[in-house]
């Protein structure tokens, strides 16, 4: 829907003004709604289960199919209405984008992982502290008997 809401906005901002650019964020809203919609496919294709309340595959598809017929329109309002060039250098940019957002991804996962291995460490090391504790405790309890 999101992605269907943005694309409606790009074509009316091409047909009353004819100038693309004028039409960024609802781009911008519309590539967004197209990538979240192909994680959560790939989630589900590569998930161990199947949310029996998500849509079907013959939906997902359809959604899909739907976006590529936009993105081609897309393509064809950046190669006429756009400069020359634009619609090469939107897919290089995309292309950047994605690759950032991947080692951004990346990055969060491993200082996730360090995180972890940091609150083990230290949990390892109370409970270390807290043992040798009661031992020197209970040794003295022993000895006063």
């Amino acid at each position: 829907m999101a992605a269907n809401a943005a694309f409606a906005v790009i074509k009316q901002t091409v047909a009353n003004s004819g100038d693309l650019l004028k039409a960024g964020k609802a781009i911008s809203d519309f590539v967004n709604a197209k990538d979240t919609l192909q994680r959560k496919g790939n989630k589900k294709k590569h998930g161990l289960f199947r949310d029996p309340n998500q849509s079907s595959d013959i939906e997902e598809f359809m959604a899909l199919e739907t976006l590529k017929s936009k993105e081609e329109e897309l393509k064809q309002y950046m190669i006429y209405c756009g400069r020359p060039g634009l619609w090469h250098d939107w897919i290089k940019f995309q292309g950047n984008a994605r690759k950032e957002r991947q080692k951004q991804i990346e990055l969060a996962k491993r200082q996730r992982e360090e995180l972890v291995q940091i609150i083990g460490i230290i949990l390892v090391l109370c409970v270390g502290v807290l043992g040798i504790v009661w031992l020197v405790w209970f040794a003295s309890v022993l000895k006063g008997m």
